[in-house]
Order: structure tokens, then C-alpha cells, then sequence
């Protein structure tokens, strides 16, 4: 049948199976938005405040289901303001499907009105961009960006639309959407042989599970796989939830701010297995003196990511999920009691630990997890407040925690929590935010409070920008440089005039009781903690530094320096 543009676009967002957009909308992309007015009881249309606030919706929504999501906005600025959203995904690996709008055909390249070349703008953030200048192909390229977001390591895709092809007409079919098959052609019956004569000859097994794992749906294997062979398991910022934060044989997040646990047991061990983990620099520290008595087992779907940043002695190529799956059947059970109680040892000897006779984020965050029973979905901005989340609320699902960790994107939160809370209205969703973040794209409260979109947002309120300030205050001399956020701004009253219900919390007794009135509540509501300015993420790794030296407070104290 014949269809306009606008009207293929929405018939192909309903093939994929589509049910929530994020956007805004403008005059290149109208005859999008009148489209999709007409079939707003298939497709629910979620109007943030702002561009960069769709893009991490879209985001929030693909992370915590799996899906694609889907933002638009029309061109030039409405379609720059996407970038900082569509660089995130990237680097996390998101899939996402980021629809724009551009001048028609005979004004692109001419500097006309609000157009921008955003194909090339987002080049490099994305797994590919196109712009679409001819309507008879417009159906084909949704459906491969669809494809492409989706196959192998997911990612973003931009698709571009001239205006003249959202109004002119082609033909239209349904086509049934083709199934995505798990990436499996590089794995080898010699890459598994290798690898299970590495787990055999192991005295000292140790895994690290990154975001691949969550990616690919792989807990259950993870779980197997280490309780085969006896190895304590670590996880990245990104890697949370795909192994039980709750198992005696967890160990804690690695890294700058990663467990001491951790970080020694992985530099102590002989055989280092990581699953879907791309080794990025917050993680290995100084990569010539990362695990340096180990030999390397790496398993990506990406075979770019093999040898990039840390040597592999073996490595299986293909989706964590089917990789694990062939390993496990081929593995005896292993016993290794001294190693495991070594471990064991160093978890108890270096626990994570903060002040408690003051209200901190670690304790707000310990008491959110208690009255969440562990089963809430926690999105997070950037910052200090995002390893507290990370160190001490326990995942023990994958897609429970939303965060940015490659990108380290402030202002990401918020959108996102949006997003996950529409893809899983049954729970509860909570973003935990500094007040520097907060800042940012708080506007989106509003998008709360419009949509009656109960989500949670805990403001850690330190008064500063408080990972950059503990730089400052570590290696910088506290000078502090643009760091201090004393000012007028009231958290509570602008909640209040966007329409939420809002909180100050002062005090350790407020905290319990406020939280389980919040989630009560079951509408968008701001909480204001109000903690001190100098409160520090420990454990910490200096920037350089292998992760062996990763330091606490008092090892500063006892070397009598003052933080």
C-alpha cells in the first residue's frame, strides 16, 4: 500500500515491536510527530524536557530490557542535543535506534535553517549513521538500523531523514522482523580445548564479568562456571548483577574504586578469566603491572577488544551466553580450598567501611538497599555517589543497575531512570544523584510529574562536585578550582515547583523512614540528603597506579597524611 514517509516510519517502529519513543518534536520532523499523533494507542510518545534527556530515556529503556530504544528529535540543535546520549550508549554498548529529521534534499548543503550534518556529526558514536534521501529506501534502512543496533555488540544507530521523503509516498509491506541469532561463527572447538586446559593447570582461578555479560544474558552460566571450577568472582561498574552480589565467592567491584578483595586477589591469582569485559583503564590501573602473575583467558563477542588494552593468552571470540555455555559442558568440578579461603581472608581483612556516626551516601545507600529488599532497579548520574552505589547496594540481578560507565556521563541519570521505570513499571526505581549532577538535566523532573512517572530521585547533596574535589583534595593540594556549590539553589522548593514531592533529609534517624514513604507514595518524588563536603570514595587506586596499590583512609592516616 502506499504510505508517506512519516507513516512508514511508524509502521516500521510498530514491526519491531516498538511501544515507547522518546523525543521532541520541530519543524523538520512534524510530519513524524502528526504521524505518530495518529496511532498514539500503539505507540506511546514520552515528551521530555530536553533533547539529551530522550536519548538517555531511550538508553534507560534499552538497558534494563534488552530492547532497542528509540528516541527522535527534529534537526540542527534538536538533533546535536542527542549527541551527549548517543556518545553514552556507544560506549556501553546500548542498543538504540536514534531517528532524526533534516532540511529537504535541495536545501542540505546550502547552511540552510537548523541543518546540521548530524550523519556526520555522530560518525564516530555510533555503529553506523544514514541519512535517508529517498523515501523507497526508507523502509529497508529502519529495519538494518534495527538489525544492526541489535547484532553482535549492540550499539546505537542513527537514521537521518530528509523532510521531503517524511512527506512523499512509496510502497509499503509489512515484513516480519528477522531473528537475531546469538554470534557464534569465531568460536572454535580449539580456542575451548585451549581454554579448558588453562582452567585445569589454574591454582589460583580468578573471573572478572563485565557488561558483556549482562549484554548477552549470561548470570546463569557465570554462576556455573564458577562454581565448577572454585573461583571467587569480581565484577566492573558495568558487570554488576550478572554474578549474585550475594555469593560467598563475590569479591566486589575491581578497579580505582574496587574492593581491596578484589584488586589483590586478581593480582595475586595465575589465571585471570574475563567474560564480556573490555579492561578499560578505571579498571587495570597501570596495564603493564595488571595481574602479573596471570595468564589471561578472554572472552568477548568483540574481537577488537581482544589484546587491546590487556594481553590475552587465550581467547574465545562470540557471545559470552554460547561461549560459557560450551565451556561449562566441557569442565570437570574443581576444588580449591586454600585459594578460596585466601580470599575469603582478604574480605575480611579489608571490608568496606565509612563513618558511621554521621549521615553519609554509603549509609543512605546501605538503607536503600534494606527497604528495597535488594529488588529495586538503582540508575545513577556520575560521580562519587555512583561508586557508593556501585560498593554498597548489592545486585544480585543483571539490568539492575543503569549507569554510565564508559562515557561517565553527568546528567545521564535522571532520563534513564525515566526510561527504566516505563520498561518496568512493577518496580521500583530510584536514581541516585550528587548535587552537581543533578544540576544538569534536572529539568526532567518535570517529565516526571507530566507522565505522573513515579520514580525515586535521591540527591546526595555535598554542597560540591565531590569526586573531583577528592582529586583536588588528593593530589591537587586542595586547591579547590570551581568545585564549591555553596549557594541559594533549594533542591526541595524546585522539585516542588515542578511538581513532585520533595524531602530534606539532615539527619541518620530521617533516612529509613522517608525512603519507605517515598516508594509508598507511588509518584515522582526528590529527596535532599545532606551530607558533608568532604565525605571520600574509598577504596581508591591512583590515577597510573596498579591496582595492587590500591589505598584506604587510614592507610593515608597512618602514613600521616591528612585527606
Amino acid at each position: 500500500m502506499q504510505l508517506t514517509g512519516s507513516e512508514i516510519i511508524i509502521e516500521c517502529l510498530k514491526e519491531q515491536g516498538v511501544d515507547t519513543v522518546f523525543g521532541y518534536p520541530g519543524g523538520t520532523i512534524l510530519n513524524v510527530y502528526d504521524a505518530l499523533y495518529k496511532h498514539s494507542e500503539e505507540i506511546t510518545h514520552i515528551l521530555t524536557s530536553h533533547e539529551q534527556g530522550a536519548a538517555h530515556a531511550a538508553d534507560g529503556y534499552a538497558r534494563s530490557t534488552g530492547k532497542v530504544g528509540v528516541c527522535m528529535a527534529t534537526s540542527g540543535p534538536g538533533a546535536t542535543n542527542l549527541v551527549t546520549g548517543i556518545a553514552t550508549a556507544y560506549m556501553d554498548s546500548v542498543p538504540m535506534v536514534i531517528i532524526t529529521a533534516n532540511v529537504a534534499v535541495n536545501l542540505l548543503g546550502k547552511d540552510s535553517f537548523q541543518e546540521v550534518d548530524i550523519v556526520g556529526v555522530t560518525m564516530p558514536i555510533t555503529k553506523h549513521s544514514y541519512i535517508v534521501r529517498d523515501v523507497d529506501t526508507l523502509a529497508d534502512t529502519l529495519r538494518k538500523a534495527f538489525k544492526i543496533a541489535k547484532t553482535g555488540r549492540p550499539g546505537p544507530v542513527l537514521v537521518d531523514i530528509t523532510k521531503d521523503v517524511t512527506a512523499n509516498k512509496s510502497e509499503y509491506t509489512y515484513v516480519e522482523p528477522a531473528k537475531i541469532e546469538p554470534s557464534t561463527s569465531k568460536i572454535t572447538e580449539e580456542d575451548i580445548e585451549d581454554a579448558v586446559s588453562l582452567i585445569e593447570k589454574a591454582k589460583r582461578p580468578f573471573i572478572i564479568v563485565g557488561g558483556g555479560a549482562v549484554i548477552s544474558g549470561a548470570s546463569e552460566e557465570v554462576m556455573e562456571l564458577a562454581t565448577k571450577i572454585d573461583a571467587p568472582v569480581c565484577d566492573t561498574l558495568m558487570g554488576k548483577g550478572a554474578f549474585d552480589g550475594t555469593n560467598p565467592l563475590y569479591t566486589g567491584m575491581i578497579g580505582m574504586h574496587g574492593t581491596k578483595a578484589s584488586n589483590f586477589g586478581v593480582t595475586e591469582c595465575d589465571l585471570l578469566i574475563a567474560i564480556g569485559a573490555r579492561f578499560s583503564d578505571r579498571v587495570v590501573g597501570n596495564a603493564k603491572k595488571f595481574a602479573p602473575k596471570a595468564k589471561v583467558l578472554h572472552i568477548d563477542v568483540d574481537p577488537a577488544e581482544i589484546n587491546k588494552n590487556v594481553p590475552a593468552t587465550t581467547s574465545i571470540i562470540g557471545d559470552v551466553k554460547e561461549v560459557l555455555t560450551i565451556l561449562n559442558k566441557k569442565i570437570e568440578k574443581y576444588e580449591r580450598p586454600e585459594w578460596i579461603e585466601h580470599i575469603k581472608e582478604l574480605k575480611e581483612k579489608f571490608p568496606l567501611s565509612y563513618d558511621e556516626n554521621e549521615l553519609t551516601g554509603p549509609y543512605i545507600i546501605e538503607k536503600l538497599y534494606e527497604v528495597t529488599n535488594g529488588d529495586a532497579i538503582i540508575t545513577t548520574e556520575v560521580g562519587q555517589h555512583q561508586m557508593w552505589a556501585a560498593q554498597f547496594y548489592k545486585y544480585s540481578k543483571p539490568r539492575t543497575l543503569i549507569t554510565s560507565g564508559g562515557a561517565g556521563t553527568m546528567g545521564y541519570g535522571l532520563g534513564a531512570s525515566i526510561g527504566t521505570k516505563l520498561a518496568n513499571r512493577d518496580k521500583v526505581v530510584v536514581n541516585i544523584a550528587g548535587d552537581g549532577c543533578f544540576r544538569m538535566n534536572m529539568n526532567e523532573i518535570a517529565t516526571a510529574t507530566r507522565y505522573n512517572i513515579p520514580i525515586i530521585q535521591l540527591v546526595i547533596n555535598n554542597h560540591v562536585l565531590g569526586m573531583v574535589r577528592q582529586w583536588q583534595t588528593l593530589f591537587y593540594g586542595k586547591r579547590y578550582s570551581n568545585t564549591t556549590l555553596n549557594d541559594a539553589v533549594d533542591f526541595v522548593k524546585l522539585a516542588e515547583a515542578m511538581g513532585a514531592k520533595a524531602y530534606r533529609i539532615t539527619k541518620k534517624e530521617e533516612v529509613e523512614s522517608v525512603l519507605k514513604e517515598a516508594i509508598s507514595l507511588n509518584i515522582p518524588v526528590v529527596i535532599d540528603c545532606q551530607i558533608g563536603n568532604d565525605d571520600k570514595v574509598f577504596p581508591m587506586v591512583a590515577p597510573g597506579a596498579p591496582i595492587s596499590e590500591a589505598f584506604a583512609q587510614e592507610d593515608l592516616a597512618s602514613k600521616g597524611l591528612d585527606c
